[in-house]
């Protein structure tokens, strides 16, 4: 708890602290952008230094100020002067979210052995099985749990993941830094920001290598409980890369019940095997289609999702769980469409549920060891 104001001075200097940049989620304060104020018989002037000229979220930094100054009894107005960071403030900024240090080739957080981070990442061995759907509503449905959620889309050449979570903003730059936009709670990343229109995207294997690695080091994420990593199908360049930057990444895989693309899957969740890393479930998309007597109609067969789950725990020797089974509904599809995930347009639809469901057994932070007793006991030698 802070401590009481003494003066109206010290008064607004608390209430600015309440006030986080809406792309950093830090307080203003702390960030180094307020640059001053004075107060005038009711009257708070402000002198605010923005990130960059353009800042996409200037607005409501003008209403978020505006409405936590105005709460001080006695000021009834406040006018917000804004500037611009100079080249010098925007480095210290830079070093401010990085830790305090500079290097010069970012770190990946999320590879750092203290990170509590979980990074899933969504992997499917064909296109059309709905990974993209299943990634963002999985965000959305676990950011609607109070978590802080990242989805990086990782599928290079079939990027989709900007427009089925609605995002229209752009990255904001910070010196070397880049500031995720955001929408439904979830910081979002893709080489959709950096492309003119619908272009196409024509890269090798080392420039997807460095793209992923750039969405992971220089992107300012911040605390984030989950990232996911909306995969490109099979098991080309990016899955190897992946297995390279973030070793500690679990696999999600993705089928539908049809027997063709239930093979293919499990070869996608075989590299776990290779790449040493950890397969956290199968979750099988397009089940069933519910019709309205109560019946299903099982368009694409039964028991992929199942079939490759029992693969692959005989492949990795392991357990690997079915998370789940997702309805087929044309409310997801649209849903994705508007931008707007099934999981909050419409919870109570059947695939909403599934997918919630599939959220809770994913909605758990990795706790970190740094600095707990582990309750070990050493027994000491006897000369």
């Amino acid at each position: 708890m802070s401590a009481p104001a003494n003066t109206l001075e010290d008064a607004i200097q608390a209430a600015l602290a309440t006030v986080d940049d809406p792309e950093i989620r830090r307080p203003i304060t702390d960030l180094g952008m307020v640059s001053g104020f004075t107060v005038s018989d009711g009257l708070v002037k402000v002198d605010l230094l923005l990130t960059v000229a353009g800042c996409p979220l200037r607005d409501k930094l003008n209403a978020d100020i505006t409405a936590a100054v105005t709460k001080i009894p006695g000021i009834d107005r406040v006018e917000i002067n804004f500037g611009v960071m100079t080249e010098e403030q925007r480095k210290a900024l830079q070093t401010t979210l990085r830790g305090g240090g500079e290097s010069a080739e970012p770190v990946i957080p999320f590879a750092q052995p203290g990170s509590r981070t979980r990074v899933y990442a969504v992997a499917s061995g064909k296109g059309g099985v709905g990974k993209s759907s299943v990634t963002v509503n999985l965000a959305a449905a676990l950011a609607k749990r109070g978590l802080s959620v990242g989805v990086i889309d990782a599928d290079i050449y079939g990027h989709s993941v900007p427009r089925m979570l609605g995002v229209e903003g752009k990255p904001t730059r910070v010196e070397e830094m880049i500031m995720p936009p955001q929408s439904h709670g979830v910081k979002v990343i893709s080489i959709g920001m950096f492309t003119a229109g619908n272009a196409a995207v024509v890269w090798r294997g080392p420039m997807l290598h460095r793209a992923l690695q750039q969405f992971l080091a220089d992107v300012y994420w911040g605390d984030l409980d989950v990232l996911l990593l909306d995969l490109p199908p099979g098991t080309g360049d990016v899955a190897i890369s992946l297995a390279q930057l973030l070793p500690n990444a679990e696999i999600l895989v993705v089928t539908t019940p049809q027997m063709a693309a239930a093979e293919v899957a499990e070869r996608a969740g075989a590299i776990a095997l290779q790449t040493h890393q950890r397969l956290v479930g199968v979750v099988e998309n397009m089940s069933w289609l519910e019709l309205p007597d109560g019946s299903r109609m099982e368009v694409f067969g039964a028991g992929g999702g199942e079939t490759v789950a029992d693969s692959l725990s005989k492949t990795i020797g392991a357990r690997v769980p079915l998370l789940g089974q997702i309805p087929l509904d044309t409310r997801v599809r649209e849903a994705g469409d508007d931008g707007n995930p099934i999981v909050l347009a419409d919870p109570d639809a059947p695939a909403a549920k599934a997918l919630d469901a599939v959220a809770d057994k994913l909605a758990v932070r990795r706790e970190s060891l740094v600095g707990k007793p582990l309750g070990l006991m050493v027994n000491a030698r006897k000369g």
